[in-house]
């Protein structure tokens, strides 16, 4: 009897250890050069993205495929996406922030505001198929203060694809994460002069390097990237999106 007892607890614990562990949330990232991984020793510029994890436990693993100089658009026909599709397993959570680039009149970069309607609803689309959750994020604010000390919106047409995106969400049934909003009142609030440290506005003796003086008024240095990202991680626990919200440090 003691022997057929023994039997059955290392058969229980043979099947304990044969169980592979439970894998780690994986959060997708699909987006421009605000967003991207960049080398911290070439220069001081910085992306959101690579400072997401930094928000989570170590249950989460986040995946930034953002690419400099990329629209919705070019991102679908240089394959990039199809490239992070395949690499989407159920369960993970797709992030998708275009829009700078968009807006651009660059050949290449352009992309029509029903075209890009279609490829956001594109992204939502595919991201399901795969049992797999999006979320799309509007674009960042540029830095640009008008006289009176107040965040605006100058580029041309700009202002329109952040409310594109917006309805894109709506319409697909995902959630939002506003990034554009909610920075333009972190913005409003740091000022003008103070805010130069959030985004890439190098003054001379502060670069890595000569030629990287000059006014940035869209792209990031480390402390404007990190408040990105937490802008990100706040979004996801304000719209309670579970189980990934659950993981928020």
């Amino acid at each position: 009897m003691k022997l057929k007892f023994f039997v059955l607890v290392l058969l229980g614990l043979m099947t304990v250890s044969a169980t592979p562990p439970q894998s780690k949330i994986r959060i997708h990232i699909a987006g421009d050069s605000t967003a991207q991984t960049y080398d911290v020793n070439r220069n001081l510029m910085r992306g959101w993205g690579q400072f997401l994890a930094s928000f989570f436990n170590e249950n989460v693993e986040v995946l930034n495929r953002s690419i400099g100089g990329r629209s919705s658009g070019s991102f679908i026909r240089e394959g990039r996406w199809d490239t992070l599709l395949e690499q989407v397993q159920p369960g993970d959570y797709v992030l998708v922030q275009f829009g700078h680039n968009d807006t651009s009149p660059m050949q290449g970069r352009h992309v029509e505001p029903a075209d890009y309607t279609a490829n956001f609803l594109k992204f939502c689309a595919d991201v399901k198929a795969k049992n797999a959750f999006p979320v799309i994020l509007t674009s960042i604010p540029m830095r640009e203060f008008d006289a009176n000390g107040k965040v605006e919106v100058r580029r041309a047409h700009f202002a329109e694809y952040i409310e594109l995106a917006r309805q894109a969400a709506k319409t697909a049934g995902v959630p939002l994460i506003d990034v554009h909003e909610k920075g333009k009142e972190r913005l409003q609030a740091v000022g003008d002069e103070a805010s130069k440290a959030l985004y890439y506005f190098v003054e001379e003796g502060k670069g890595l390097t000569p030629q990287e003086k000059g006014a940035d008024n869209t792209h990031l240095q480390e402390a404007g990237a990190v408040m990105f990202a937490g802008i990100v991680a706040e979004g996801i626990r304000e719209q309670k999106i579970q189980p990934l919200a659950g993981y928020l440090k």
